[in-house]
């Protein structure tokens, strides 16, 4: 991966289409719809993120779309992710659906949730939403190495992302080095591991070291792997916290650290455990 992909603030990053995605975002997986959904979104929205990540299959798109208008932050400041359901036929149908309950013209990037059925077959519905302007960008979730390379093989238009699970405990690194070949952001989930990363008796030095917390320490080392990151919570105060990734650096040392946590063999694989 190369530093030229990300902008001089150091928050975003240049997709392969041109287009800009934030590096940090608030992901609203197994959050509750209504005002659970609603406050996580409308906290982060005041307290600066700008880019909220969904999905059809967490039913809670129209409670984003409603934080986002309440929020009063102008559309267009907002990168909104949303993900095709794989278990239905038809992405180019269900992207005007998914527009439908966030209340929004366009989503910033629609993305296939797992490759269940296949890597391939929903990507002309893909290809179709984008043009007829659902979508901005297009990608992918939940992809290995081989089937993002046939994916790549096929694809008219390619995918610009690949959401995986990806942390110092799962680094994958096999995989994100098929993602920089194919110029394709990698982008990670579950960073904190749902949590138990956190007690992690050697993330917690290096966060005493540098005097930061863990979950800081964790992000941060996404962001100095060039990675795009989505970190989920519902309470203000972490969801505060976890936004404070970009006015320190962590040292070569304690990357290297980080990195040597992995349990994954630098797999190619994007899960250990797929469930379909």
């Amino acid at each position: 991966m190369t530093t030229g992909a990300v902008t001089a603030d150091g928050r975003r990053r240049v997709l392969a289409d041109g287009n800009e995605i934030p590096l940090l975002g608030l992901g609203v997986w197994q959050v509750e719809p209504g005002p659970e959904t609603e406050n996580a979104v409308r906290s982060a929205l005041e307290l600066g993120y700008r880019h909220v990540d969904t999905a059809q299959a967490y039913g809670n798109e129209e409670s984003v779309g409603r934080a986002l208008r309440d929020s009063g932050v102008a559309r267009e400041e907002v990168f909104i992710t949303t993900k095709f359901y794989p278990a239905q036929r038809d992405a180019e149908a269900e992207a005007q659906r998914s527009l439908e309950r966030l209340g929004v013209d366009q989503v910033d990037l629609y993305i296939v949730h797992w490759p269940q059925g296949g890597p391939t077959w929903a990507w002309p519905g893909m290809q179709a939403a984008r043009e007829r302007g659902y979508a901005r960008s297009i990608g992918v979730s939940n992809f290995s190495v081989s089937e993002l390379d046939e994916l790549m093989s096929v694809a008219r238009t390619p995918p610009v992302v690949n959401q995986v699970q990806l942390s110092p405990f799962e680094y994958r690194r096999k995989l994100l080095e098929a993602c920089a070949r194919h110029d394709v952001a990698l982008e990670a989930y579950s960073p904190l591991g749902t949590g138990r990363h956190l007690s992690d008796q050697r993330v917690q030095q290096i966060a005493e070291r540098v005097g930061r917390t863990p979950a800081e320490v964790l992000l941060r080392w996404c962001v100095q792997r060039d990675l795009v990151v989505i970190t989920k919570s519902t309470h203000r105060e972490r969801i505060q916290e976890n936004a404070h990734i970009f006015d320190f650096a962590l040292p070569d040392e304690d990357m290297a650290a980080l990195d040597a946590l992995d349990q994954t063999g630098g797999t190619g694989n994007a899960l250990e455990h797929p469930w379909w």
